[in-house]
């Protein structure tokens, strides 16, 4: 199993790349093969996935993208291909916030993503991909997210106002502001 490839990319396909380390051409399947540069020196966080007919090497350019391609395919009826379509076409914050929200229009917008695979994705994954993280926020931003909290809003809901509001206000007008917001 590999961690991760460091090396440098000689070559981008629109499927994938290949980057040589120590004398080795190593060709990886990525979701954004034209994020990598031919002939510069790259990390590439990888996920190799054996099957019965298939051994295939995936790479990402963040941690994060790694996990959460392992977690769509841990899903019962979404494979590589799926996943890839997946993290190809957006950012991994919306794809979060469409699965805790239960967004099925959001998530069926990906090749090959049905109803019925959308509401499989949701319902393996809801919950298990949000941390608590809201005490990493700044003191101000922290006091209106647990304020939010206790008035029963959900981390997603809270998380995604936050990006809405001005973070410059008081925490009393942050905290009318996100109201305002969160009742539309």
């Amino acid at each position: 199993m590999y961690a991760f490839i460091k090396g440098v990319c000689t070559l981008v396909k629109p499927s994938y790349i290949v980057i040589e380390s120590h004398g080795v051409g190593y060709l990886i399947l990525s979701p954004t093969p034209y994020d990598y540069k031919v002939g510069s020196e790259v990390l590439c966080y990888t996920h190799h996935y054996i099957r019965e007919d298939t051994n295939a090497l995936y790479g990402f350019k963040s941690i994060e993208s790694k996990e959460l391609f392992v977690r769509l395919i841990s899903v019962s009826g979404i494979g590589p291909k799926s996943a890839l379509s997946i993290l190809a076409n957006d950012r991994i914050d919306e794809i979060i916030l469409a699965i805790e929200a239960s967004d099925v229009k959001y998530l069926t917008k990906f090749p090959g993503i049905g109803p019925k695979s959308a509401q499989q994705i949701i319902l393996d994954l809801k919950g298990k991909l949000v941390t608590d993280d809201l005490e990493l926020l700044p003191s101000h931003e922290s006091d209106v997210s647990q304020a939010l909290s206790a008035l029963g809003y959900s981390k997603v809901e809270i998380k995604k106002v936050m990006k809405k509001i001005d973070l410059d206000l008081t925490v009393e007008q942050m905290i009318r502001e996100a109201l305002k917001l969160l009742m539309k």
